[in-house]
């Protein structure tokens, strides 16, 4: 028999299944019953006719069916968070051996041809200076 937690846990989403199953039912008379699934059923028995058996093995696999089909959300759910963090640390790694191979092609650059890597870096300060120098002028301006 379905549990007064698994009842009140589950509630807003059953009664619209209740009362699919059940046309009959008023939300009135559901919402007299949240919670208390011995008086539920017993309502239901006493509204339709059908026997107390059949009611408790309805609402009982309503509850497992939601309960499975959550199962199965978290399930997919945590196989996405493991893939994407897969993923996410494979491109860290890769994005890492870049920089290391990019630094290696740099200091092996500047120990071959220091003078021309001081000049580069000269004039890649005095741009870097000029770009900065026209934003300031265009901000206060």
């Amino acid at each position: 028999m379905i549990t007064r937690q698994e009842l009140e846990g589950k509630w807003k989403q059953l009664k619209g299944q209740i009362r699919e199953q059940w046309g009959q039912l008023t939300d009135d008379e559901l919402q007299r019953f949240k919670g208390d699934g011995e008086q539920l059923v017993g309502m239901i028995q006493e509204k339709t006719g059908q026997s107390r058996r059949e009611i408790e093995t309805y609402l009982d696999n309503l509850v497992h069916e939601g309960q499975s089909r959550f199962q199965q959300v978290s399930d997919t759910a945590r196989h996405f968070a493991e893939t994407a963090n897969q993923r996410f640390q494979e491109g860290y790694q890769e994005v890492g051996k870049q920089l290391e191979s990019g630094y290696s092609d740099a200091k092996d650059m500047v120990q071959s041809r220091p003078l021309e890597s001081v000049v580069a870096a000269f004039g890649i300060g005095l741009i870097s200076g000029a770009i900065v120098a026209l934003m300031m002028r265009s901000t206060r301006a």
